[in-house]
């Protein structure tokens, strides 16, 4: 495997963790509202391919905030219960859109490396041709 394909590799995947974190956050930002839900969080996990011997990145498991859901007083609303309260999700909306800031710049570095891997590809075929 040449060292472009390699570099290709690793941003493609980093492109791709990236996606995935910007799907969660936008579900997170989605689902606010939404009595009792919980934010998901997404971790990434590093692996090494053994074949080729390249360390990509990939999303591991989802898993569910453990924060204490927000109570919220609302006699009105279909969930309350007896003492007019119901629970909340524990999103928080600061948070989110920090995380989706970092995703999306996260995104387009690897894009950027994508495009930049490429071109000198591109280059150094052009070179051999001559």
């Amino acid at each position: 495997m040449s060292e472009f394909s390699r570099a290709l590799s690793v941003t493609a995947s980093g492109l791709k963790a990236q996606a995935s974190r910007l799907r969660h956050v936008s579900e997170n930002i989605s689902n606010a509202d939404t009595p009792g839900y919980r934010r998901k969080t997404v971790p990434f996990e590093a692996v090494r391919d053994l074949q080729t011997d390249v360390e990509h990145v990939r999303t591991g498991r989802v898993t569910l905030d453990r924060r204490d859901l927000e109570e919220v007083y609302d006699p009105s609303h279909p969930l309350a219960d007896e003492t007019g309260h119901y629970k909340s999700s524990n999103v928080d909306l600061m948070v989110e859109i920090a995380d989706a800031r970092e995703a999306q710049r996260s995104y387009e570095a690897n894009l950027k490396m994508f495009e930049q891997t490429r071109s000198m590809s591109a280059s150094l075929m052009d070179l051999l041709r001559r």
